[in-house]
């Protein structure tokens, strides 16, 4: 009898399981489709034991969008508690307390993405513009450069390192860089 209600039990696990995955599934399609609320309703369905990291992710971005900062920064960290090398949360985490000029804060999770995923440019380019924020160019210009070499065509990354390069003096770097950001993004007007 005791083996049997194991056997039960373990049965009505791994359906709750399943359900909880598929529920997830659907989610994502429906967040891919920009369909956030069916997206919340579906993710909402499954218990808080049973969401995965990126359940939560999905919860805080559409809270973000929808202008509630602390809940959304919240939902990351319950992403976090789930799954600690689950890098797009301390991404996500890190970009609301760039808004929020919470500089170090921001630092700190971007430095914590950039262990996790050494090939996201956008980590880099983010964790230098809070240090630009907090005066910090050289530590600037390091994960300026290490954005570029991983994604050398987005403008907006030569622009900040000229910018960077014109506060260490540098000129003529400065100018490259500049000139690069005009190539790029087809200005030619900015000097």
């Amino acid at each position: 009898m005791r083996r049997l209600l194991l056997i039960l039990a373990l049965f009505l696990c791994s359906i709750t399981v399943f359900a909880s995955e598929d529920l997830s599934k659907q989610a994502t399609a429906f967040y891919s489709d920009n369909n956030y609320q069916k997206t919340m309703d579906l993710i909402l369905q499954i218990d808080e034991k049973d969401r995965s990291a990126k359940d939560w992710l999905i919860l805080g971005n559409i809270l973000d969008d929808k202008g509630e900062k602390d809940n959304a920064i919240f939902m990351y960290q319950k992403a976090l508690s789930v799954d600690k090398k689950f890098y797009k949360a301390y991404y996500n985490l890190a970009n609301n307390y760039l808004e929020n000029n919470q500089f170090n804060m921001a630092v700190d999770n971007y430095k914590k993405a950039a262990s996790l995923n050494k090939e996201n440019p956008y980590i880099f380019y983010n964790l230098a513009c809070a240090y630009i924020k907090l005066g910090e160019i050289k530590k600037a210009k390091t994960n300026l450069n290490k954005a570029i070499m991983l994604k050398s065509d987005v403008p907006e990354f030569h622009y900040n390192l000229a910018y960077v390069y014109k506060n260490l003096g540098k000129e003529k770097l400065a100018q490259t860089y500049l000139d690069n950001y005009n190539k790029l993004s087809g200005n030619s007007t900015l000097k």
